[in-house]
């Protein structure tokens, strides 16, 4: 089973999901965050937007390749493999 990892500050946002190990069957990006979502009620609706993409600010790499298909998330997320989450920060 695939395992979904994300930077820290998430956390702060879905509780639930920390210090615990995150496991789903393998399949699609949209598919793995389906269930991530399922774990945490509202975490894919922070992730993607109303057309189901995924937002902006939002980075999503599959072991150490970054994930190509943003609007349907269609790359495939196989067993044994990390699906990574992280923000892109901006400021001035």
């Amino acid at each position: 089973m695939p395992t979904v990892t994300m930077t820290r500050h998430l956390y702060r946002f879905f509780p639930a999901l920390e210090n615990r190990t995150i496991t789903t069957p393998a399949g699609s990006v949209a598919e793995v965050l389906h269930a991530v979502d399922e774990l945490a009620p509202g975490f894919s609706d922070y992730l993607l937007d109303e057309r189901g993409a995924l937002r902006r600010h939002v980075n999503l790499s599959i072991d150490d390749n970054i994930v190509i298909d943003r609007r349907s998330l269609s790359d495939r997320v196989p067993e044994k493999a990390t699906l990574f989450i992280f923000q892109a920060l901006s400021g001035g």
